[in-house]
């Protein structure tokens, strides 16, 4: 389940942030800290943000980072971070992006299972709204449970 992966000490909610750069960075602060990945991992996402655009944007208001295992990734984990005033990542059609779901997969069929859960939930657009409307852990862990 999502909730596993995606536990309170691996969320966070600010109203505001001043660059998509920093918005990545601190989304996968949690996962950094506990040694899911290496510090290259976050600067491999920044460089291929800027050599393909922000091709990790799912959907309005929706971002998903992720660089490849190799590139630093230790474990497989999720953080998620909730801007709550959205912050632009160079996207007209997916501008601004509120919710940050950084993944960091080393490889396995634990990360196909998360990928696929993240999928689920990405695809019903109730829950979706909800994830990109929710304003504390609280409502976030409820929309995801």
């Amino acid at each position: 389940m999502i909730r596993d992966w995606l536990t309170p000490d691996k969320i966070n909610v600010i109203n505001s942030i001043d660059n998509w750069k920093n918005a990545v960075r601190l989304s996968a602060e949690p996962l950094l800290a506990q040694g899911y990945m290496a510090e290259h991992y976050i600067e491999a996402i920044l460089k291929s943000h800027e050599e393909l655009g922000p091709y990790y944007l799912l959907a309005p208001g929706l971002a998903m980072p992720h660089a490849r295992p190799e590139q630093g990734a230790l474990r497989n984990g999720l953080s998620l971070l909730h801007i709550k005033e959205g912050i632009s990542f160079g996207s007209t059609e997916n501008d601004p992006v509120y919710v940050i779901i950084m993944l960091c997969a080393r490889s396995g069929n634990e990360h196909i299972t998360m990928i696929g859960e993240l999928a689920e939930l990405f695809s019903d657009q109730q829950k979706l709204e909800r994830l990109l409307k929710a304003d504390d852990i609280k409502a976030i862990q409820a929309v995801i449970d």
